[in-house]
Order: C-alpha cells, then structure tokens, then sequence
C-alpha cells in the first residue's frame, strides 16, 4: 500500500472557499443590488430598517412630503441642565420648589444663638437698654508721667506723657520743610531769604505760616504755634538764623558759604501808619550770623557749618544709664560681689585677655561690648566715658577739680555740704562722682518744690 497517496473516506467536492463566501467575486454594484433585494424583504417580514432610515408609511404623496417636520421641537441646552434634571426623581425636584417648614421655637433660637455673615453676634442685645456709645466701668484719669519719665528721673515740669503724637506732627512738618528747602535752594542764605519776606534777619510767626502755605502745609493754628515754640529755643518770639538752620534745614548737607560769613543786616523797618512813629531809631547793623556761631565739620577740615542747639529736651537722653544696675549690683543692698561666685563666669573679667588672640577664641574677656551697648551707646561712651569712671572712689580735691571743669560753680560752704551728704551715701564714707551727681540732683529738685510750693 502507497503510504503517501492512499486516502480512507469519502471525496468532498469544493465548490467555495471561505475566502469567496466572505468577499465574494463580484463588483460593488452587484454586491449592493443584491443587498438590497434582500433588505426589502426584511422590511416587509422584520421591519428591519436601516440606522436613520425613515419609515414609508405610505402617505398620499400628493400632500405629504419625506423632510416634512410635524409636532413641537424639543428643547436641547448644551450646559447638562436636563441631563441633571433626569438626575432625580419627581418628587425630589417638587420637594426643592416647595415652602419648608421650621419649628418657630429652632427659628428663634438660630436667630439669638448662631453667628450670621455681616452680623455681630450679640446673644443680650435685647436686654440692653442703653445707647449704642455708651461705656461700661468707672472713667480712670491718666497719670501724668510714663515710663520713660520715670525711668530717666524727670522732674513733674519735664514729663513727656501724652506728648507722643504732638512731636510725632512735628517732626512730620519739620522732615517736609527739610526736604522743600534742600531741594529748592543751594544755601542756607538763600532758604533763609525765602521765609524772611521783611528781611529783618528774623522770622515771625505770620512769615512761617506764609512758608507753610506755598510748601502745601496746611497746618491749623495750633500746630503752628508748637512748630514755633519747638523751633524759638531762646523763647524771643522769633526764629533767628541759628534756629531755622537748626530745626528746618539740613545744615550739615548745605554747608556754609564765605560770602553767607559776612552778610550785614539792618533790622527791620517800623510797620505803623502814624509818620511820627517812623522817627524811631533804627537798630545798629550787625552780622547775619555770628562768629561765635560758626564751627569746624570736622576736626582738621576747612568745611563750616553752624553749631547744634540743644532744646532742653534734648539734655535728657533717652539712653542715660549710669547707675549701678549697668555692672550687676544691686542698689541699696549688698552688691553681688560680696556674694559667693560659683561656676565659671560668661564674661572673664577675672583673668587678663591674652595681647594676641586667637580666631578660635571667643572668650568674651570683658572688653567687648554687647549688642545692645553698640545700638544704643551711652552720652558718656561716646566722649570715651564709662562706669567704672563714675563710681570709682576720688578724694575731695580731685571731686572739686572735675566740678569747677564741667562748668559747676560751688562755694566753699556749698561744696562741704554737698561733700558731706555724698559720703553718707556710702557705708565707709567713700565718695564717687555718681554719689555727687545723685546729690546735686535732689538739691535742685528740692529747690524747685520749695519754689512751687505757695507761701
């Protein structure tokens, strides 16, 4: 038996292959002919139409036409509201249309007891018969002095409480008066000229008023009159040239000129109507600016300008500290250094700083400021003035050497009186210059109560 050509079964006959029952050989116009032979007898037996296929219904042709549209359109929103609306169920959407009812005793309590946008909530505001202004406690008086004042010792004459916004308005003119003069004039002489309209070499209160105006201050009476009183230091009722140089201009930025030296005034002319009081002798001619008033910049520079005045204000430094509690004592008690020192100190007074330091070294030797001493540095650390200079014990004769240098005169009986309660103070009798200043001040200050006091 031939293994490879001998076969078992029946012959099967090909007439189509998969290939042409699925794509049969035939054109496309065949092809649709024949579908649709065959889509119209589903039509007839299936109802089976096309997708989008209209429904012949068989309508008189005569009045009837395919694209003809009948009925209402339906609404269509591209923004899903009905689609949202499908959302729900009917009952639901009537339910958020309807009324809704709430128990009046929850309506009222909401209303008392619950926070409302744009309301204050005020739980008693119907027990609250008064007005709307109106201020509960008792009205307390303020005291007339403030920290500061007793902190620096000021004497009742000198408070500054409550003087806070008024030298705040004041230093806003005087900055705005500054600015207008530095950037509108080269010099002094010229600024100067501008508010002295009589050209007196004085300016009054009406002149300051007509210079606030054209520099668009509009300042009431009132403030005037502190501008005034702030910047008349000799209290004469006029602003020399010393003074407006002072307080309303920059005189360390305009220095002076060698011409504004020598500039002569010849007072001012007499303002009366009655020709018989012109015959007033006019005041002799003088310099505008006096010699004395005239000061070096700086040490070693050819640079003038005038010298600084010093309100009585201004002698009260808001950093005067030289009392005792700046080198860890206590005051009127025993001084820590009798106490007995354990651990090792934060500031290494006790042994000598070596001459040449190391940069890993920062041991604090007792030489190095804080940092609040270089922010805030003493009137006396300036002029290379320190603590240990005050309370370091002097004898008398040295105590009345620096008296008679710093300018204070004292008799011989006024000294030994003032001598004598200064080493009272002290429980050895030493004497400081601390202890002498101490005492000078409660002498003043008596003799100023014993001024005021009404016989």
């Amino acid at each position: 038996m031939d293994t490879i050509n001998t076969t078992f079964g029946t012959a099967v006959i090909r007439e189509y292959s998969a290939k042409d029952v699925v794509n049969p050989p035939k054109s496309y116009e065949e092809v649709f002919k024949e579908g649709n032979e065959g889509h119209d007898l589903y039509v007839v037996s299936h109802n089976d139409y096309y997708a989008g296929e209209a429904k012949n219904r068989k309508y008189n042709p005569s009045s009837f036409h395919r694209f003809k549209v009948y009925g209402v359109p339906t609404p269509h929103f591209d923004d899903g509201r009905a689609m949202a609306k499908s959302l729900y169920w009917l009952h639901e959407l009537q339910m958020k249309r309807g009324a809704k009812f709430v128990s009046k005793r929850e309506d009222d309590f909401k209303e008392k007891f619950q926070h409302k946008l744009g309301r204050v909530l005020d739980p008693i505001a119907e027990t609250m018969n008064v007005p709307p202004d109106y201020t509960f406690g008792a009205c307390l008086r303020p005291e007339e002095y403030g920290v500061g004042d007793l902190i620096h010792n000021r004497l009742p004459g000198e408070y500054l409480r409550g003087k806070d916004r008024q030298r705040a308005l004041i230093a806003a003119v005087r900055h705005h008066l500054k600015k207008v003069n530095y950037q509108k004039f080269d010099t002094l002489l010229a600024a100067f000229r501008h508010y002295d309209k009589k050209g007196d070499g004085m300016i009054d209160k009406a002149e300051l008023q007509e210079a606030c105006d054209q520099a668009n201050l509009s300042l009431d009476d009132k403030l005037l009159d502190q501008l005034f009183d702030y910047c008349d230091v000799d209290n004469d009722g006029l602003i020399n040239y010393l003074e407006f140089a002072n307080f309303l201009n920059w005189k360390d930025k305009m220095l002076l000129k060698e011409y504004e030296e020598r500039v002569i005034i010849k007072g001012g002319k007499p303002d009366c109507v009655n020709p018989t009081e012109a015959n007033v002798e006019e005041p002799e001619p003088a310099l505008l600016i006096k010699p004395e008033d005239i000061v070096l910049k700086e040490p070693g520079s050819t640079e003038k300008t005038l010298r600084t005045l010093l309100r009585p204000s201004d002698k009260v430094s808001n950093y005067y500290k030289t009392t005792s509690s700046e080198i860890n004592a206590v005051v009127g008690a025993v001084p820590s250094t009798c106490y007995p020192i354990c651990g090792v100190p934060t500031i290494r007074s006790d042994i000598p700083a070596p001459r040449i330091r190391r940069i890993s070294d920062r041991t604090n030797y007792g030489e190095e400021g804080s940092a609040y001493s270089l922010l805030y540095p003493t009137i006396f650390a300036q002029k290379g003035v320190f603590e240990r200079d005050f309370f370091k014990t002097r004898s008398k004769e040295e105590i009345a050497e620096i008296l008679c240098n710093i300018g204070v005169k004292l008799s011989d009986e006024e000294f030994e009186n003032v001598w004598n309660l200064a080493s009272k103070k002290h429980h050895r009798g030493e004497v400081c210059v601390e202890n002498i200043r101490n005492v000078l001040d409660e002498l003043r200050h008596a003799d100023r109560i014993k001024c005021k006091t009404p016989m």
